[in-house]
């Protein structure tokens, strides 16, 4: 939001905003699953309302800076989360399967390198959306994340395992 005098100035289109649009259109057209103009403009409409209450309420999403190298990181950490999610869930069904239970569970501090709320925002995500492990705190740039099986205790190492497949995308997304 602009200032005038020390006055918020309010716009039609506050900085950050088109990004968050153009995702939420996008989401949009997938989940109605048709090309068709109706849906399409309603989509526009609705998802416009929702980008500007989400901009208004947050400075959050003004941080936002969309590159020309975004979609292809986007994409790639949407690889990288589909295959970890898919590597946790055969883990943990092993775990469930095993004729006997050999956990460790425990709480782990990781060291993020991501430093803006929405980046780690979508970090929390991707660890608690991926059966095994559940963030519990944030602490400036450490995570607390439940474990269920702890392999480590090791800050570096711990990080190295539940943060760096994601990290390294979400970084150039969100910085």
């Amino acid at each position: 939001m602009a200032s005038n005098n020390g006055k918020p100035v309010s716009s039609l289109v506050p900085r950050g905003m088109p990004g968050l649009w153009v995702v939420l259109f996008v989401i949009w057209m997938v989940a109605n699953a048709s090309l068709a103009v109706e849906p399409a403009l309603v989509g526009l409409v609705i998802t416009f309302v929702i980008a500007r209450v989400f901009v208004s309420s947050s400075e959050a999403w003004q941080r936002l800076r969309l590159t020309p190298a975004a979609p292809y990181h986007f994409a790639a950490y949407s690889v990288t989360f589909i295959v970890e999610l898919v590597r946790a869930n055969l883990h943990v069904m092993a775990l469930v399967y095993s004729p006997r239970i050999d956990i460790k569970p425990g709480i782990v501090r990781v060291r993020t390198r991501l430093q803006t709320p929405l980046g780690r925002l979508a970090l929390a995500n991707s660890i608690a959306l991926t059966p095994g492990s559940l963030v519990m705190d944030i602490r400036d740039d450490i995570l607390f994340i439940h474990w269920l099986d702890v392999k480590t205790t090791d800050i570096d190492e711990a990080t190295r395992t539940l943060v760096a497949p994601f990290e390294k995308h979400l970084e150039k997304v969100f910085g």
